[in-house]
């Protein structure tokens, strides 16, 4: 089942954590079409948030066409998102680089800013033909 991780110093909404948490299970194809989202009851149990909060990521993502609310039973997965798979060998090879990049002292956001770094420049790439 989908455990969110809220990080309140990210600076980042809480619902949006939450959207955006779901919203990478769906690319990580870790939920499916069918799948029941953790009740709202459950996401406040785990992590002292505001019920209001989930509710609202929630309506988030059933007005992106996401997740379906059935009344009395819950909010299920409507469609995924994106082709990737958790245990891609690409996801593999990812992990092992994370790995090196820490052993080298690279802190997270070092990490992270590498990252984005190249995807921005790799993608940016393919939409101007290159």
């Amino acid at each position: 089942m989908l455990e969110y991780r809220i990080d309140r110093r990210s600076g980042v909404a809480t619902y949006l954590q939450i959207v955006q948490q779901t919203k990478q299970a769906l690319r990580l194809g870790l939920l499916e079409p069918g799948d029941k989202l953790p009740a709202a009851r459950e996401v406040v149990e785990a992590t002292a948030v505001n019920p209001n909060t989930v509710l609202k990521a929630y309506r988030e993502l059933e007005r992106e066409g996401l997740v379906e609310a059935q009344r009395g039973l819950g909010t299920f997965v409507r469609r995924s998102l994106g082709t990737a798979s958790g245990d891609s060998p690409l996801r593999a090879e990812l992990a092992e680089w994370a790995r090196r990049a820490r052993a080298d002292g690279l802190e997270r956001d070092d990490v992270a800013a590498f990252f984005t770094a190249v995807l921005d420049e790799y993608f940016e790439n393919i939409r101007e033909g290159q």
